[in-house]
């Protein structure tokens, strides 16, 4: 967790610096909004920010959509101040925090915005293989590609991979390749130089010469366009970029880590994907199982999920009664882990016994009834409807069924979070209703 601290917090700067580095953050501090967007853009990149209320927090905002910065920002002050924290929310800050900082707090806000699991749960024999060959390879500077179906935790393997490597103690950085579209992806990889297309305020260096030193993760490779995989693949083999309107190279050091949900093979036997590139990204393959084809690890991540999610919502934790552990069983789990961990953090959430019961675990967008008997129902269902009526209230159930997590939803679904959001955003312009992030409502779609 990279941590990046505006302003003075109050006077309360070393006080917060303390605590966040307690709880294993990197801090790094800007007295102003320019200077802070100037370290963003030289590379010195962070994955929060954190602002003094006083400070222009709407300026600083507005430059990192403009410059597509994708960072959340937290507004600090003295006290609860509301007419502050209203200011602050209103200018585009995800959350207000109080001061003096309060350890609890802090390390809440940086558990929120932390995407970096660093222990991969398991015991079935497929996985275990599958980090065995990890552990061997990390070490090495060899160009590593993940596969595997969406869920299965590639990036978690990816992050397994910086860890155990020579450079665990230089920076990670991943990009998501199906998130940004084909237009700025460029951009966002390689840097641009001041002037080079509109919005260029200044120059900014990409995540190449951010990851230099370290780990660079292209997640879902295969979404990206033919014409950005000659530019990558010149990169890989000279170890140089070119920032998009520069004129000289740039030279980097960084070890490729890449993944896919498809099979590269058949889209390099399309034409969607190029040959030279995929063998220069597949110098080692680990292909990720299923979760149907880890029995044994089911069990294992339900209580693991159970644990990390009562904790979260702070629940008592309850135990996963027998006859829920035969319903997860019996599923087949096509969103994978990533499916489980969503149906565990809403069954923790819905449970009111002693146990978490079955009526508790919703698969599929359906809720606690045999696998067979909701075949048959949906079957019945789907007679006389359209295809746009089916394929909005498929969208919607599995965005309930993710708690409203949309980049969740659209791996589930198969599609790319851009088209997840389209449609979304036709949806509620026909009057449909939407869940939002953190949604826990199991109402089916109107």
């Amino acid at each position: 967790m990279r941590l990046l601290i505006i302003g003075t917090l109050g006077g309360q700067i070393g006080a917060a610096s303390q605590i966040a580095m307690q709880k294993g953050a990197k801090v790094q501090q800007a007295d102003t909004v320019e200077r802070a967007l100037d370290q963003l853009r030289a590379g010195q990149g962070a994955d929060l920010i954190m602002i003094d209320v006083h400070s222009d927090i709407a300026r600083l905002v507005a430059s990192l959509e403009s410059e597509r910065i994708a960072l959340p920002v937290i507004a600090c002050g003295i006290g609860n101040d509301s007419q502050a924290a209203v200011r602050a929310i209103k200018a585009g800050a995800k959350e207000y925090v109080p001061l003096p900082p309060d350890a609890e707090l802090i390390a809440a806000v940086l558990q929120a915005v932390s995407e970096e699991p660093s222990t991969i749960v398991y015991a079935d024999q497929g996985m275990t293989d599958v980090i065995k060959m990890a552990d061997q390879v990390a070490p090495s500077e060899a160009s590593v590609l993940i596969t595997g179906a969406s869920g299965t935790g590639k990036e978690m393997m990816a992050r397994h991979l910086h860890a155990k490597s020579r450079r665990k103690d230089k920076v990670f950085v991943a990009v998501n390749c199906a998130a940004i579209p084909e237009n700025l992806l460029e951009s966002e990889l390689f840097g641009h130089e001041k002037g080079a297309f509109t919005g260029a305020v200044s120059r900014r260096v990409g995540k190449f010469e951010e990851a230099d030193g370290g780990t660079l993760l292209l997640d879902e490779v295969s979404e990206m366009d033919p014409r950005l995989q000659a530019k990558l693949l010149r990169a890989l083999q000279e170890r140089e970029i070119d920032r998009v309107g520069g004129g000289k190279p740039v030279k980097v050091d960084v070890r490729i880590i890449a993944t896919s949900n498809r099979n590269l093979q058949e889209e390099v036997a399309k034409g969607t994907f190029r040959e030279d590139l995929y063998f220069r990204l597949n110098v080692v393959n680990l292909a990720m199982p299923s979760l149907a084809r880890r029995e044994k690890d089911i069990p294992l991540l339900a209580r693991h999920f159970v644990k990390k999610y009562s904790e979260a919502n702070h629940i008592e934790e309850r135990p996963l009664s027998e006859a829920a552990l035969a319903r997860l069983k019996s599923h087949n789990w096509p969103g994978n882990v990533r499916e489980l961990e969503n149906a565990i953090h809403r069954a923790v959430i819905l449970a009111t016994g002693s146990e978490i019961g079955p009526e508790t675990i919703t698969v599929s967008g359906v809720q606690g009834a045999p696998a067979a008997a909701d075949a048959d129902a949906d079957a019945a269902t789907l007679v006389g409807r359209t295809v746009a009526d089916v394929e909005r209230d498929l969208i919607i159930d599995t965005l309930h069924h993710c708690l409203g997590n949309r980049t969740h939803a659209a791996n589930i679904l198969g599609i790319s979070i851009r088209t997840l959001r389209n449609k979304l955003r036709q949806y509620s312009q026909e009057g449909f209703a939407v869940p939002q992030p953190g949604e826990a409502s199991a109402a089916p779609a109107p």
